[in-house]
């Protein structure tokens, strides 16, 4: 039998990993390991156009599968393009093994060509971040950077010069178990005794979720009723806790909507579930506040706690949900679902006045038709900017459908790389890529790849010829729109002629049938939509200093933008609020 060499080492301790597929581009110091990739039966090399797309691709497939995804660059400027998709993965918290090839170890110091120092580009946006620089380093090091991505949640980056990678591999190497999971981290009995006093003694409770509120829905939703507590979400906390919801009053933050705000700023106790919500302005001074993470680190960043508890929230919900007293009066609940469903009636409006006439098309209109008629499974990915505010307000949760965007990086050009590591985790469910037209041209070379690898990704094209998000910040700030038009050609064009279903449509009667028959289309395909550049959206709440932006610049419309659905649920809600 053959000796192996470090390289066909390093495959196989990814696949006895869960790694099914290797993103990235081939070159010079990364191709000892390409070619082990290629030998090996149980990994596949996904050849993408850029090392950036490899990263967000990687990313999506981690968080999708909740499992190891990998990437790759080569020397220098090949695994330098890994770093913003890195970025995005490890404050996803997404297990992420990232190879950053390097330049041949006896160069390395000596101003080679080529040469960067990877130990250093990826200290922070990783957990773990060394150099092979010995054969007699396999296999412990990968498998203690495997066990970093997955245990901590986020990314690891391993360097290796292709002079070792080449190397035979040592005998008798130390290859032990591997974690591929992650435990569940219950708080101390103090915490749970703590936190339970003060709910029994508040008289008005707010839940606000995060994403780390996945997998605790039905918890989530028994701890409510017991305390009478109104819910509302950050955009990450969206998909897993708005669905079947009795008691959703919307979302809070720059992107907001229906009454989060209000139920998170007159509470006497909020309690912040598995969020770590950036935008501290939109949280209470004068409240008490308790927030329960599974890291630590988390705790009191954004704001001032009463209480800091340290657990998963479904376990801590699980201990504290039996002890907490029930309360009986739905006054505070009961008044802020009536101003949520108040409020989503109010801005409704905006977008269902004779949509079926105006063009260019309303961008709220394409988000609300393209809810209607995704499958209940599908995967969306999201374009940051615009694209952003018509997911959060229009895309219906059911517990089945994932929302993946750059939430917490915010970096534009995520959707269609990400949407490729969706999608090569089932061919057979729907993938969206809601683009706008400045992320989908920053990284578009990869829609190549979708055709390559015959992938039936649905691309659907939000094009107002703009950085829509970019110019509601200059509006707010008072200053006029600067470098933020696009001039774009027919995307659909240039779909068709990439070998990709493409269509483009202008009217609002054109929409539903454009997206239909590309959802049926067995490949990829784009759908080109020449939206509004005018349609922009205003935060749920706005300082003086906002006020005085849009006044300065009044010239242009802002729509508050409707919020599709969601108007049904919490009219239902309503109804079910007890009459006096």
């Amino acid at each position: 039998m053959a000796k192996q060499n470090v390289s066909e080492q390093f495959v196989d301790i990814l696949v006895r990993a869960g790694v099914k597929r290797l993103y990235g581009v081939v070159g010079d110091s990364l191709n000892p390991v390409v070619d082990a990739v290629r030998r090996h039966s149980a990994v596949e090399w996904i050849q993408v156009r850029h090392e950036e797309t490899a990263a967000f691709a990687a990313g999506a497939e981690a968080q999708i599968t909740g499992t190891l995804a990998a990437c790759a660059g080569s020397c220098g400027p090949g695994n330098l393009h890994l770093i913003n998709g890195l970025y995005d993965a490890h404050r996803s918290m997404a297990p992420v093994l990232a190879l950053a090839s390097h330049i041949p170890s006896s160069e390395i110091g000596l101003g080679y060509f080529q040469a960067t120092h990877p130990e250093l580009l990826f200290q922070e946006c990783s957990h773990y971040n060394e150099m092979i620089s010995n054969p007699q380093q396999m296999p412990r090091l990968l498998q203690t950077a495997i066990q970093h991505a997955i245990g901590r949640g986020g990314v690891s980056v391993v360097s290796m010069p292709g002079d070792i990678a080449s190397q035979p591999a040592p005998e008798k190497s130390i290859e032990h178990a591997l974690v591929t999971s992650r435990p569940t981290v219950r708080p101390g009995d103090e915490e749970i005794d703590k936190l339970c006093a003060m709910i029994d003694k508040a008289k008005r409770v707010t839940l606000f979720c995060g994403s780390g509120t996945a997998g605790a829905h039905a918890e989530v939703m028994e701890f409510a009723e017991r305390v009478k507590a109104p819910v509302g979400h950050a955009l990450r906390g969206k998909e897993w806790i708005q669905y079947d919801n009795p008691y959703d009053v919307g979302m809070s933050g720059l992107l907001g909507y229906g009454a989060a705000y209000e139920a998170t700023n007159e509470c006497d106790l909020l309690i912040l579930l598995g969020t770590d919500f950036p935008y501290n302005a939109f949280l209470p001074t004068d409240v008490k506040i308790v927030q329960v993470d599974v890291r630590p680190e988390h705790l009191g960043r954004r704001s001032k706690l009463d209480l800091a508890v340290w657990g998963d929230v479904r376990e801590t919900l699980r201990c504290l949900t039996p002890r907490v007293k029930v309360k009986t009066d739905r006054k505070f609940l009961d008044r802020m679902l009536k101003k949520h469903a108040d409020a989503l009636e109010g801005v409704v409006k905006a977008y269902t006045r004779k949509v079926e006439k105006h063009v260019p098309i309303h961008p709220e209109y394409v988000a609300s038709v393209l809810d209607a008629v995704a499958d209940k499974d599908a995967v969306f990915t999201v374009d940051t900017g615009m694209c952003n505010v018509w997911a959060a307000r229009y895309l219906t949760p059911n517990g089945r459908r994932r929302v993946i965007g750059s939430f917490s990086h915010g970096s534009m050009a995520n959707a269609l790389p990400q949407a490729i590591g969706a999608q090569f985790t089932d061919r057979n469910r729907q993938v969206v890529s809601m683009s706008g037209d400045g992320g989908f041209t920053m990284l578009m070379g990869d829609f190549l790849t979708l055709v390559q690898y015959n992938l039936p990704v649905k691309v659907v094209l939000f094009n107002n010829s703009s950085l829509g998000m970019v110019e509601l910040e200059m509006l707010v700030a008072g200053l006029p729109s600067f470098g933020t038009t696009n001039k774009n050609p027919d995307f659909a064009s240039i779909a068709r002629a990439s070998g990709a279903y493409g269509v483009r449509v202008e009217k609002p009667k054109q929409l539903e049938g454009a997206l239909k028959d590309a959802f049926r289309h067995k490949g990829p395909a784009l759908v080109d939509v020449v939206t509004d550049p005018n349609a922009l959206s205003i935060p749920p709440k706005i300082s003086a200093d906002m006020v005085t932006g849009f006044a300065l610049s009044a010239s242009k419309i802002v729509l508050d933008g409707g919020v599709g659905r969601m108007l049904q649920m919490a009219r239902s809600n309503l109804r079910n609020v007890p009459r006096p």
